[in-house]
């Protein structure tokens, strides 16, 4: 099918915000984390392959969360509500076997994806990034994380499926170079990057306008719900760092930010959140980046990707 589902399963309800940019988005629940509403915390964020239909990996995420007793509640004896946000990208024009009739398999994968939530997972050609495209070379699954030098600790997780290049037009230099550590998509540097007015490279052509670049942010420092949302607006940043051009009338660019609580935000919190969200940009620009440099082709297929670059 050419296609895949990432959850992100706090251990516990996490604070949870949202913020879209991409003109042509797909999403689940995100009325429910404006900072006004009722709902404080979600249970899990979900980003999911195949368009519209990639919206139904939510609700197997609910069933196995519920069954568990995980969710909102208020009145003892009624079965809890588990929020769960979503967003999804379009992986359909792939060339894998889509022809699912009555019965796409979203939910199944969901219930899988969550099931096998862990700590350690793949990059590149796996989870929401299975049948991702950046550009015109293999898309992916990225990650990548830092730690302040006061300890908090900022993550970013992110489908790459972008109209745009994440490499400099003429060789393969990540637009992200300046961000790398420890040579974690290759280690070339910023050498390589140039670009000159609608010098795009290897973005995809006008008529392919079935894009989106969906990602969640986190952090352990304790934010309220209209923190994160400024967590959220800072780290779409990331996506500018890392794609060149992003946010077009035909992306559905969404980043979900989520804080799990365990570290109090120091004073003054507004300048402290600031260094989060400069961090959570980074973050996000690297994991743009690692998604691409992992991705590897389809089994027996070919597709671009970046190592088949020239050097």
């Amino acid at each position: 099918m050419r296609t895949g589902v990432t959850v992100i399963l706090p251990d516990e309800r996490a604070v949870c915000a949202v913020d879209v940019r991409g003109g042509a988005p797909g999403t689940r629940e995100t009325d429910a984390l404006a900072p006004e509403n009722l709902v404080d915390a979600v249970d899990a964020v979900v980003l999911s392959g195949g368009s519209v239909y990639g919206l139904a990996a939510a609700d197997g995420v609910t069933a196995w969360l519920g069954a568990r007793g995980r969710g909102y509640g208020l009145v003892e004896g009624i079965p809890k509500s588990p929020v769960v946000p979503g967003a999804i990208l379009f992986d359909m024009a792939n060339g894998g076997d889509k022809r699912w009739g009555e019965d796409p398999p979203y939910r199944e994968l969901g219930k899988r994806a969550v099931a096998a939530a862990a700590a350690d997972f793949a990059l590149g050609t796996a989870g929401c990034g299975y049948g991702a495209m950046a550009g015109t070379l293999k898309g992916g699954t990225g990650s990548a994380s830092a730690v302040t030098h006061d300890g908090y600790t900022v993550g970013a997780i992110v489908g790459v499926n972008s109209w745009g290049s994440v490499v400099a037009p003429g060789g393969r230099t990540f637009w992200a170079a300046p961000f790398e550590l420890d040579a974690e998509f290759g280690g070339l540097g910023p050498e390589g990057l140039r670009a000159g007015p609608d010098a795009w490279g290897l973005a995809k052509r006008p008529a392919d306008q079935r894009n989106t670049t969906i990602a969640c942010v986190a952090t352990d420092a304790a934010l309220t719900p209209a923190q994160a949302k400024r967590l959220a607006v800072m780290a779409q940043d990331g996506f500018a760092r890392a794609i060149r051009p992003v946010h077009a009338p035909f992306d559905g660019d969404v980043v979900f930010a989520i804080s799990t609580g365990r570290c109090p935000l120091a004073e003054p919190e507004n300048y402290v959140l600031a260094r989060l969200g400069a961090l959570a940009a980074d973050c996000l620009a690297r994991a743009t980046a690692r998604g691409v440099f992992e991705a590897k082709p389809w089994p027996d297929a070919y597709v671009p990707c970046w190592r088949d670059l020239p050097s």
